[in-house]
């Protein structure tokens, strides 16, 4: 998962929606990662001095694939998805005892962590953080679970967007008021790179074309987004654009119940 924060350059959405690790840990080299596979065995539960540890190295790399990436999925991770559906029950132990919740969306093929909450209300120790979505990025999240669920509705086993469809669609809720056009579609740009090392939009061979992943939809559930986009109309005083980016089919849809029945909406700090 990616640990950056994602400041608010726009009214307030009361939105958290994604937790991060805090510390810096730097991503496994395959290399090193492939070797460990090769030497260790995969039914030993001791693999260093000391280790007094009782998971398998595969279930461990899964565990710590988990806490760092914001989601992995059978396409994203297919070594660690496959532990996962198979060791379910064990990894969600080990991720309860840090007081964390594993989601699993089965259907999608994705799995998540979020922050659990006590039964009371109250909050738990954490090592993650909460960071809110900017207002350009919330407007892509929307426009990609859109594309995504057109793409789903015409058979399209795979869905894709060009960056200059994104940045339009993120400039027709820019405020009649408005005159910082540069600075603005510079913020647009800058909030699907943003998304992009999320691991929602997955390049192509142009730089010009992503592929959205599978996990926008869980990920970013449509009561959070219909509130979002609610938020940013009224404080832009704009409309939801019409014609070929109508929104409205995002938020009528009878099987957007369970899209958002798997997906978290975290609270805040």
């Amino acid at each position: 998962m990616s640990v950056e924060t994602h400041p608010e350059t726009g009214p307030e959405l009361g939105s958290e929606v994604e937790s991060e690790v805090e510390s810096d840990v730097q991503d496994i080299d395959l290399v090193d990662d492939e070797l460990l596979d090769e030497l260790l065995d995969e039914h030993s539960v001791s693999l260093f001095e000391g280790d007094e540890g009782g998971l398998e190295y595969a279930q461990r790399r899964a565990l710590v694939t988990l806490l760092k990436q914001r989601f992995i999925s059978a396409r994203t991770h297919p070594r660690d998805w496959r532990v996962l559906v198979e060791h379910e029950r064990l990894l969600r132990s080990r991720l309860n005892d840090l007081f964390l919740d594993l989601q699993v969306d089965r259907a999608r093929e994705v799995a998540w962590k979020r922050q659990a909450t006590s039964e009371t209300g109250s909050r738990f120790p954490t090592m993650l953080y909460d960071a809110a979505w900017s207002r350009e990025e919330t407007l892509v999240l929307v426009h990609l679970r859109d594309r995504l669920r057109a793409g789903v509705a015409s058979g399209d086993a795979r869905a894709f967007v060009d960056r200059e469809d994104v940045v339009r669609y993120v400039s027709s809720f820019r405020p009649s008021h408005a005159t910082d056009v540069a600075g603005d579609e510079k913020r647009a740009r800058n909030a699907i790179a943003g998304i992009v090392k999320a691991g929602l939009l997955i390049g192509t061979g142009s730089e010009e074309r992503f592929e959205i992943s599978e996990a926008v939809e869980p990920l970013i559930p449509l009561e959070l987004l219909q509130d979002l986009l609610a938020a940013l109309v009224a404080a832009n005083d704009t409309e939801v654009p019409s014609g070929p980016d109508d929104t409205a089919d995002l938020f009528d849809d009878e099987a957007d119940a369970d899209a958002t029945a798997t997906g978290d909406r975290a609270e805040e700090q």
